[in-house]
């Protein structure tokens, strides 16, 4: 071979000879001494060197030759050729014919993804006698069948590997082996596991290994024979991937007497070796030229000097040696562990400087596409065995790899090669930043770290842990300190392996790297931008998106090196902002700068946004648009954008056996691309992505992500690059590294894609050891009352007991590792920070004025969301409250969700809801609310203002969620923080997204109302009449639909249990009705804060909507108390079927929020003779409602109600659809009696002075109805209202003449204006009497 570095070396050594130089070319006896030190014949004996032939380096070649081949086995002393085998070599997955289902195979076939219900795939070559071997790596912990089987075994979708006789498989999922029937065996496996697969035909025996340790012999007798030979075979379910390794690479556990299936290649391996050697040979010699004489030296301290001996003696080697380094055995076998050799001895990376002078070497010496090949196997290598090595205690595998790693990173132009071409397009280098969490707490040593395990043991009756330490018992202090020593020295540990990983992303970021070309930080901001598209773009592809778990381990390396680099930068900049006060400038947003795909903007479509706020582009910030940019798309460019990009919709591609977009993010080991689309129905290739969008048309510099330079971004000379287009009202603050922004907005991408919904699933091993502990408690409470007479209860619970106790000993050691890597306090101050720098931004975006429309959605998102994990993930072990200026961010926060809620420049419905169901959340906290009080009171106001604005046509449920927030603690009991018969039950917030599950908690937290936020309102409601009729209207209308839905479904539910058969009622029915009860709670509560806060409302006459309104609550406070409080009712008997979904329906809520309006009115108001009228004049009204109240009746419709107890059903798993069954109907089985509510039965919620209160307006309603109906006089049936049949007629419409009462006539024109009977616009409305009789 004729090396390019090599022949380059060489012509600069022989002009250097030409100088006379200390190191130059040395006499022909010291060199040839020299080379036969370096080259020794293995298989000849040490003989003088005065009898030595002399070698020189024309004879070099041939020399080296000799001895490689003295090292080549020949056909005689060869091993015969193994039996047993048929198949093709290399060994590779069949993706031509071996498959069912569909699957995305990698390019090197040997890696691949399901994507479909349960796809199968077996390997080229099988196997009929002997013993054999292959490894699967286990990218992801979900349902796959891995094993063996013949070629006459069949799969479909249903069934695969092991569900036919002739196949055989180990689901380490479901932890089970499978051959036509199952059985238990093994253990779980996770991602990051290998899975070793051995066959012995000789015996008839299939064996399964787990990293290592056998499982033991999974099947025996299997069939052999002429005729039957067993292939490598999985089957996976939807999303789950795996890597095979047949022996392509060495395998990572070797099992004694078993051999890979793919041959390894034992010669090649010799000549590596053997040359390795010689490297090592050359590398500790050096020549003494003026003593003539060789001196051993240490290997470690050589240096690329120059040397011409040393640099010729090496091309020679090289020129073997370079391409064998371009196989990826020999790269990982070979190469990978030298160099790991190197780093043995421990102390930093900068103190092996072996390795840059080997890679100077390599890049000297090597062909350009050999150094390449040989980088990219390294560095697919080391992925790998990082990823899949097993966690031990002190983490030793990882830190091994990750200090390789950085050590070849640490060579410039290296780096810059993987970056460009490696890093980010053909390995998923974001594995390097990733930690995983161990499965198997006793193999990972966690038992040896964490000696003593703690959980908490002191719960409040609502199930919530007390912290109070005062109550903890001297043993327990004893083993809560114990551990939280072992948590810290886990702690320590990981923070080792995380340090390596920021150096890493700190030698990507190093923008001081320009004499060789373009810095790093701007190849890696490119490659960084590229990755966030391809996770944003295929949201909804999920084989195409980054891991989650990966994404929050990446996200806090790159927050702490972000931060590293900007403090530099700004220390070495005075006058620029530190990290702790960045937000990323408005004009990000607009200037075309940044690419950010097609993800929402506040105000809408980019393309409408450029259209509509052109003038102020060019007003505010100089950007002038290109006409052609805002021309309005016709139908057929989007006809033709649809054609054009048929292939970026996969799922749609897939459903046809079309071409697919290529994504490269797959889960394969290693590999991020995968080059084929396999169906059962169609083979097709995928074809490359499109490239980013192109660049906007605008009078500014404007380029494509690629095509950017270092001058596009940091700006020079008047350019301001990404800053470019400052408005007016930005600050022109100095940033020392501009590129760095753009990494932030990255971060927070980040963020949004998946790192938030990955911290909320992390907390479910919190939520275990909690539920564990209160198991625990409540058996040993049990066993402490068990009687002695009952041995037989005792040793039960005794062997729960135990269940409970090693379970949470296993938990509590996997809770510190969860605490320590994704929880701790340090990580807790990144999303802090994330959190301060979306405020900042959305403040800096929100002064920009209109041009806030071009903000991102994302960074109200994170806002929220970060706030949301910070309160909800890492408290308790972390305490908000010690978190720098918290209290000032909160106010922050608060300020922008109150006045951007209800933000005309936002006009996303999905952003919206969320703002919406954050303040919901916000107000429900004391520390929150205090902070929403602190703003300023225009914006306090403004925002009651918005909150009041008439409910139809706007989201109204959450809003009116509000009101009752800022309400509950002041009504009449209503200080509860749980209903009643809700104390003992769980919440159902699991499987909710973050913010509503965010509010579903924050509903269950203790009063707080706020008495400034209800003053504004009053105030409000006070001065603004219109305002106040129009919201109460809307009010009046939603209960009265809230609540006839409620009746209507209860209905049909009593109707199902009322059948003879077996009845169900699908599970969405009862969550609606359950629904429509709460929402029928909330109106009425918020109806009981206006009656309390501006009762004139109602009861001041003046105001012409007063006596309209006063009829209506009247009217419909009735109906709910007729309804609820009757005799043997349709709610008495839906409530008593305890169906799961309507846990919260009962009479308490509902009827304590009636009895507080009626007290407002009757008790502690003003007029409340008029208001008494009003409510006995309605035909619905009847006094033994009230009596209801406080369990008293006048007969036996009041007295008691009988219900027939009934046992809860049976309902299908958490979070299914699957209906739920219908207990017989009430009243069919035994004769059980049942008293119904009274208010006194309430003692810990009714205070005796509303108890009070009630009895007074008990009194006082029995007297006036008594009063009514002495003097009440008969009415004709046709002096009465033709409409509601309840009041005589009191009004004539203009011009028509037609006849109503008022209370008709006023709530019809709220909202409509044409007459009841002839549809003629009425113009005004007149009193009617009537004329006195003839």
């Amino acid at each position: 071979m004729s090396s390019k570095g090599g022949g380059t070396a060489l012509t600069r050594l022989a002009s250097d000879t030409d100088k006379p130089r200390a190191t130059g070319l040395v006499s022909e006896k010291l060199l040839s001494d020299y080379l036969h030190h370096a080259f020794p014949s293995a298989k000849q004996t040490p003989v003088l060197a005065s009898l030595r032939k002399p070698l020189g380096f024309q004879d070099l070649d041939a020399h080296l030759e000799r001895l490689l081949c003295e090292e080549e086995p020949t056909e005689d002393s060869s091993e015969p050729p193994v039996d047993g085998r048929l198949g093709p070599q290399p060994v590779v997955l069949d993706h031509t014919s071996g498959f069912e289902g569909l699957l995305f195979v990698d390019d090197d076939l040997l890696g691949m993804i399901g994507h479909s219900n349960f796809s199968s795939i077996r390997a080229t070559t099988c196997v009929y006698k002997g013993k054999w071997a292959y490894e699967v790596l286990i990218s992801s912990q979900g349902l796959m069948q891995i094993g063996w089987c013949t070629l006459n075994c069949s799969f479909n979708q249903e069934e695969g590997v092991g569900d036919t006789p002739y196949s055989y498989a180990y689901d380490g999922n479901r932890v089970r082996k499978w051959n036509v029937t199952t059985s238990n065996y093994g253990k779980s496996w996770a991602a990051g596991d290998i899975v070793s697969c051995l066959i012995d035909l000789d015996e008839g025996t299939i064996t399964f290994c787990l990293n290592g340790q056998s499982l033991g012999t999974a099947f025996t007798s299997i069939k052999t024979g002429p005729g039957v030979a067993y292939f490598p075979a999985i089957s996976l379910s939807f999303k789950e991937s795996v890597g095979f390794n047949f022996g392509s690479r060495p395998l990572r556990y070797p099992a004694a007497g078993y051999l890979p299936l793919q041959n390894p290649p034992t010669a090649d391996l010799v000549k590596a070796h053997r040359l390795l050697g010689y490297i090592k040979n050359v590398l500790s010699t050096s020549i003494d030229a003026q003593e003539e004489r060789l001196v051993e030296s240490d290997c470690a301290a050589w240096r690329l000097r120059g040397d011409p001996t040393v640099l010729v003696t090496l091309a020679h080697i090289f020129n073997h040696f370079a391409p064998l380094m371009c196989k990826v055995y020999l790269v990982e076998d070979v190469l990978m562990n030298f160099l790991l050799g190197i780093l043995e001895g421990g102390g930093s990376v900068d103190e092996h400087p072996l390795i840059q002078q080997l890679l100077d070497l390599f890049w000297l010496l090597m062909e350009d596409y050999e150094v390449s090949e040989c980088l990219k196997h390294l560095m697919m290598s080391l992925l790998r065995a990082y990823r899949f090595s097993p966690i031990i205690p002190d983490l030793g595998f990882q830190i091994h790899y990750l200090r390789l790693t950085t050590a070849i990173l640490h060579h410039e132009k290296s780096r810059k090669y993987l970056l460009n071409n490696v890093l980010f397009d053909v390995l998923r280098s974001v594995v390097f930043f990733y930690i995983k969490t161990p499965l198997r707490v006793k193999e990972a040593g966690l038992e040896e770290l964490i000696l003593t395990t703690w959980w908490p043991t002191h719960f409040d009756k609502e199930g919530k842990d007390e912290q109070d330490p005062a109550d903890e018992s001297a043993d327990e202090r004893l083993r809560r300190r114990a551990y939280e020593r072992g948590c810290q020295r886990l702690k320590k540990r990981i923070e080792v392996v995380e340090e390596l990983q920021v150096q890493i992303l700190k030698l990507l970021l190093n923008n001081k790297d320009k004499a060789t070309g373009e810095a790093s930080r701007y190849i890696f901001l490119n490659k960084f931008r590229k990755f966030l598209q391809e996770n944003a773009s295929n949201r909804g592809h999920p084989t195409a998106l980054c891991p989650p778990e990966y994404m929050v381990c990446f996200l806090h390396r790159l927050i702490t090196a972000v931060r590293a680099c900007w403090d530099e930068g700004s220390r070495k900049t005075p006058g620029s902002i530190s990290s702790d006060e960045a937000h990323v400038p408005p004009q990000l947003f607009y200037n075309g700068k940044v690419d950010y795909f097609d993800l929402q903007r506040l105000g809408g479509l980019l393309s409408h946004l450029k259209k509509t706020l052109k003038d102020d582009l060019a007003s505010k910030a100089n950007i002038i648009i290109d006409p052609s940019e805002i021309q309005a798309t016709s139908m057929d460019d989007l006809d033709e954008d649809e054609e054009n990009g048929a292939a970026q919709r996969p799922f749609g591609a897939a459903a046809m056996g079309g071409a697919l977009a290529r994504p490269s993010w797959l889960s394969s080991p290693t590999l991020g691309r995968a080059n084929r689309f396999l169906s059962s129905a169609a083979v097709s290739l995928m074809s490359p992505r499109r490239p980013l969008t192109q660049p906007e048309k605008v009078k500014v510099r404007t380029l494509a992500v690629e095509q950017r330079t270092e001058e596009d971004i940091e700006g020079s000379h008047g350019n301001d690059g990404l800053l470019l287009g400052r408005p007016p009202e930005e600050p022109n603050q100095p940033i020392a590294d501009k590129s760095l922004l753009e990494i932030i907005d990255g971060i927070v991408m980040m963020y949004n894609l998946s790192v938030h919904q990955q911290l909320g699933k992390m907390v479910v091993v919190s939520d275990d050891v909690h539920e564990y502990a209160v198991a625990l408690q409540d058996t040993e409470e049990k066993i402490a009352r068990c009687p002695a007479r009952r041995p037989d209860i005792l040793e039960e619970l005794q062997k729960s007991q135990k269940v409970f106790a090693e379970k949470l000993n296993h938990l509590s050691r996997r809770l510190a590792w969860i605490n320590a890597t994704i929880y701790s306090k340090d990580k807790m101050l990144d999303v802090y920070w994330l959190l301060c720098v979306c405020v900042r931004t959305i403040e800096h975006a929100d002064n920009a004025g209109s041009l806030f429309a071009f903000a991102p959605e994302f960074y109200l998102n994170v806002a929220m969301n970060a706030y949301s994990a910070l309160k909800n993930y890492f408290s308790p072990a972390s305490s908000m409250e010690e978190l720098p200026g918290y209290e000032e961010t909160l106010a922050q926060l608060a300020a922008i969700l109150a006045k951007h809620f209800a933000d005309p420049r936002i006009i996303g419905t999905d952003i919206k809801d969320s703002l919406m169901q954050a303040l919901a959340s916000y107000v429900c906290y004391p520390q929150s609310l205090r902070a929403v009080e602190r703003i300023p009171e225009k914006q306090r106001v403004a925002m009651m203002k918005n909150l009041l604005a008439p409910y139809e046509q706007r989201p109204w449920a959450q809003t009116n969620w509000i009101l009752v927030r800022l309400w509950r603690g002041c009504g009449f009991g209503y200080r509860y923080t749980r209903l009643p018969h809700l104390l003992k039950t769980k919440p159902e917030d699991a499987n909710l997204p973050s913010l509503q599950r965010d509010l579903s908690i924050a509903s269950f937290q203790k009063p707080c109302p706020s008495s400034m936020l209800q003053r504004h309102m009053a105030e409000l409601l006070s001065v603004d009449k219109d305002m106040a009729a129009s919201f109460l209207n809307s009010v009046l209308n939603q209960l009265n639909w809230a609540f006839s839905e409620f009746i209507g479904m209860i209905q049909e539910i009593q109707q199902a249990a009322e059948r003879p058969e077996r009845n169900f009622v699908d599970t969405r029915q009862l969550k609606v009705c359950a629904t429509c009860f709460d929402l029928s709670v909330s109106l009425l509560r918020v109806l009981e804060m206006t009656v309390t806060l501006v009762p004139e409302i109602f009861l001041d006459w003046s105001r012409p909507s007063a006596e309209l309104l006063l009829r209506r609550l009247a009217q419909l406070l009735n109906q709910v108390l007729n309804r609820v409080t009757a005799e043997k009712n349709l709610f008495d008997r839906v409530v008593n079927l305890r169906l799961p979904g309507l846990e919260s329906v009962d009479h308490y809520p509902i009827l304590v929020a009636v009895t507080g309006i009626l007290v407002r009115i009757l008790v502690d108001g003003q007029g409340i003779s008029r208001a008494a009228s009003i409510l006995l004049s309605d035909p619905c009204f009847q006094l033994h409602s009230i009596e209801h109240l406080l369990g008293e009746g006048g007969g036996s419709s009041s007295t008691s109600v009988s219900v027939t107890p009934i046992a809860r059903p049976v309902v299908a798993s958490k979070g299914s659809s699957v209906a739920s069954p219908i207990p017989p109907a009430a009243g069919k089985a035994g004769p059980a009696e049942r008293k119904h509510f009274s208010l006194h039965s309430y003692t810990d919620y009714i205070s005796e002075e509303e108890k009070r209160k009630v009895e007074l307006m008990l009194a006082f309603l029995t007297e006036e109805s008594k009063q009514a109906a002495a003097s009440s006089a008969t009415t004709s049936e046709e002096d009465l209202c033709p409409i509601c049949y309840a009041h005589s007629i009191s009004a004539i419409f203009k011009p028509c003449s037609h006849k109503s009462c008022k209370a008709c006539i006023n709530q019809h024109l709220m909202n409509n204006k044409d007459c009841f009977f002839c549809k003629a616009t009425i113009t005004g409305v007149e009193d009617y009497n009537k004329p006195a009789a003839s």
